[in-house]
């Protein structure tokens, strides 16, 4: 998950905070372009009416606010009731409160973007015992109910990230500037990268900086690394929208900074698929990134919760929009949408939502 700098997450009082439901109920349109496989699902939420709340992890990161941008542009054509997004400004617990406040206002069903995988069973548990439909949005649950996980293949941000540096550095230390790994995506990226570079480029060497999403702690522990190893050849960066300008910061401030072409140029993979990442790449600042889908996060949100809330089931298979739901271990689905790399062969692809966002 994209990130910025988070302050210290107080994990404490999580599960204790009391939510009644109210009821509330409005009609929704039927709408939306994933194929219903027929399966079975007792009706949440009022039987396909109501409102819908949608919690965001944070609005300080580029690619959130894009995300929050579609939003209302997604509900108005899934035909969703949508309230107002509610930002949980990077703080676990105070996204376990979102959840319950939205509950006290009668929403018939929730799209959230979970901040941490394992503490938000807490919030998923309130709406389950409400009977109110979750779909969760870019993080996947350790542990909860949710009618669907809509999320890309993190695992394959980093293979694509590692195939990358593989094929444009042929040898030497490369650095992985890694998300939270509280979060699932910092874990799945972050073991993809490493088992890759391992199986596949075995001359390459791994330098790890844990950054929990926070730009802060990337900048400081990049230049730390950069004193002590300046002759790294690559960088990968899990969140361009947090990690992007204090990685170009850090490597200007010690002459590190080469385009692409001119000796020395240190080869940057990063995440998101932000226009300030199109814009280094046409800058050759960086190389290529991983196009994480904030348009159809928020429209496959909102198809899934509506279908939830109509009493709807999938089951895995591939979809009529090129992704494929699969089952994960933990027995939720989740609806993998495809996650371009871009470079500068394709960044000017008006197909890219980040060609569509000012």
């Amino acid at each position: 998950m994209p990130g910025t700098t988070v302050r210290k997450r107080n994990r404490s009082n999580i599960l204790g905070v009391a939510a009644i439901a109210a009821c509330a109920s409005l009609a929704l349109a039927a709408c939306g372009s994933t194929k219903d496989t027929g399966g079975s699902a007792s009706a949440g939420g009022g039987g396909g009416s109501g409102k819908v709340g949608v919690i965001l992890p944070l609005l300080t990161s580029p690619f959130w606010q894009s995300y929050n941008d579609y939003v209302p542009k997604m509900a108005k054509s899934e035909g969703v009731d949508a309230l107002k997004t509610v930002n949980s400004n990077s703080d676990p617990s105070q996204q376990i409160t979102d959840i319950n406040n939205q509950l006290n206002q009668g929403v018939k069903g929730l799209v959230v973007a979970p901040l941490d995988s394992a503490a938000i069973e807490a919030g998923l548990d309130q709406a389950d015992r409400k009977g109110v439909p979750v779909v969760a949005v870019d993080v996947a649950p350790d542990k909860g109910k949710v009618a669907m996980v809509v999320r890309a293949d993190n695992v394959a941000y980093g293979t694509k990230a590692c195939d990358y540096l593989g094929a444009h550095v042929t040898s030497g230390k490369v650095v992985q500037i890694m998300g939270d790994l509280a979060s699932v995506n910092g874990r799945d990226r972050s073991e993809a990268f490493r088992a890759c570079v391992k199986k596949k480029y075995p001359k390459l060497k791994v330098l790890e900086i844990p950054a929990k999403w926070e730009s802060d702690t990337a900048a400081s522990k990049l230049d730390t690394l950069l004193n002590a190893n300046p002759d790294i050849k690559g960088i990968y960066m899990q969140a361009g929208g947090v990690y992007l300008a204090p990685t170009l910061q850090t490597l200007k401030s010690k002459n590190l900074l080469k385009t692409v072409g001119q000796k020395g140029h240190i080869v940057i993979v990063s995440n998101d698929g932000i226009p300030q990442e199109f814009d280094a790449i046409r800058k050759g600042q960086i190389d290529a990134t991983v196009s994480q889908p904030a348009d159809a996060y928020a429209k496959y949100g909102m198809y899934y919760i509506k279908a939830a809330m109509q009493g709807k089931s999938f089951k895995p298979g591939p979809t009529d929009h090129d992704s494929t739901i699969v089952k994960l271990p933990s027995g939720i689905l989740e609806d993998q949408l495809p996650a371009p790399l871009v470079t500068k062969e394709n960044v000017d692809d008006s197909k890219l939502w980040g060609n569509t966002v000012k």
